[in-house]
């Protein structure tokens, strides 16, 4: 059983809209063991529709579209799939009174005409009542294959393949093989260091198991994935391969699964009851947002300062007018006071400080553009660090930030 997904819109293919509607739809698939072998982004044109379905049908059993349901002239996706399957569009009456409700609801409004024809489907199709919006899903089968046209509005598309698809999927359209995955986080080694040292390990990986790299500033993630009849074997087989690896970079290991470090940072800190604050000038304020970002958050961060100006560092946490005449803001010792002022501020166990050169403008001979220099103040020591990194600001800051979760982390443990 493969799957296709297609996406349809040329604010996908111009950058307007970054497509996170397949790696949901993606993720969701491979709940069922059903994978994605092919996911294709096409513009709003008949042929490239018509195109991309004989594409679909040719290479996968299921296929999901989305996009092109709206009631504007330049969706054309229901006419255009009518053609394609040899059908007919009908009104559907009661997705008709569904949207003239919506329509009703808001301040009493009257529907514009053009808004019937979102209650056109397929004649040989089935409704996928959308109970969210305006726009339904319609699902077709042919010659055993499976086709699902859905909104390409997020949490409408979402709403039907959770509550309409899936359930489909689930009941008719079983694998009969296991796509099993398994995964590791590891923080500290680069890429190419961590494939050296676990290589004569990938060797003996049979056929019916991969290695995948997903590597991340400053962390690589590693996916293990294995495909068979008998689900119980082939768990047992790709944990053992995980397992091996785990022993051989086990100083480096940061998560057993597949969540991401700011979430392990979170949950470990809250199962021992430390707490975190910040103190971020180069940052800007990423290093909290990442953090708070992940639920619980709460339960272990305390407050942060986003402090650009050396008058915010001295007024905000007490770092010496001093330090900052004699080493400067972008130094280890400014850093030091800002990590020690922050855990002062807050009362927590830990702060994390930064203060660096992101660019692309700013640097000097001695200190260049990503110069960046990082503290982490725990209870019995405060540890610092310069990193130089190279003229990208925007990879100058999320190296920051690996930087200094990686260097809490390592305190941590």
């Amino acid at each position: 059983m493969k799957a296709e997904i297609i996406t349809i819109g040329d604010e996908l293919l111009n950058g307007q809209v970054v497509d996170t509607n397949s790696a949901w739809i993606a993720k969701r698939l491979g709940e069922l063991h059903i994978p994605v072998m092919h996911i294709t982004s096409i513009s709003d044109k008949s042929d490239a529709i018509q195109e991309a379905l004989r594409h679909a049908e040719a290479r996968a059993d299921v296929v999901i579209m989305t996009g092109g349901l709206g009631p504007t002239r330049d969706d054309i996706s229901k006419a255009t799939v009518a053609a394609y399957f040899g059908t007919t569009l009908v009104r559907d009456e009661a997705v008709l009174a569904h949207v003239e409700a919506i329509f009703h609801r808001k301040a009493g409004r009257v529907m514009p005409a053009m808004n019937k024809g979102q209650a056109d489907v397929l004649a040989n199709s089935t409704v996928l009542f959308n109970d969210v919006g305006t726009a339904p899903g319609m699902a077709v089968s042919r010659d055993g294959k499976f086709f699902a046209f859905l909104p390409g509005v997020p949490f409408e598309m979402k709403f039907l393949m959770e509550n309409r698809v899936l359930p489909m999927l689930r009941d008719t359209y079983k694998s009969d093989t296991y796509i099993y995955n398994s995964y590791l986080l590891t923080v500290g080694i680069g890429e190419s260091h961590l494939a050296q040292q676990i290589a004569d390990i990938e060797d003996t990986f049979p056929d019916h198991i991969t290695l995948a790299y997903l590597p991340r500033i400053g962390m690589v993630r590693l996916r293990f994935t294995g495909e068979g009849e008998d689900l119980e074997a082939l768990t047992s087989a790709v944990e053992d391969l995980k397992d091996q690896v785990v022993k051989r970079v086990k100083d480096h290991v940061v998560s057993l699964d597949n969540r991401s470090f700011e979430e392990v940072l979170v949950h470990t800190c809250s199962a021992a009851g430390v707490t975190l604050a910040t103190a971020e000038s180069c940052t800007g304020g990423t290093i909290s947002a990442q953090i708070t970002a992940v639920p619980g958050a709460s339960q272990m961060f305390q407050g942060a300062a986003v402090v650009y100006s050396n008058q915010a560092k001295m007024d905000v946490l007490g770092v010496s007018s001093d330090t900052l005449v004699q080493y400067g803001a972008v130094s280890e010792p400014t850093v030091r006071e800002m990590a020690e002022g922050a855990r002062r501020v807050f009362g927590t166990d830990y702060a994390i400080a930064t203060s660096g050169i992101a660019g692309p403008d700013g640097g000097t001979e001695t200190k260049p553009v990503g110069t960046v220099c990082i503290a982490v103040a725990g209870k019995s020591e405060t540890r610092t660090q310069t990193f130089y990194f190279k003229n990208d600001r925007a990879i100058n800051i999320e190296r920051s930030v690996a930087a200094g979760l990686t260097m809490f982390w390592d305190m941590l443990k």
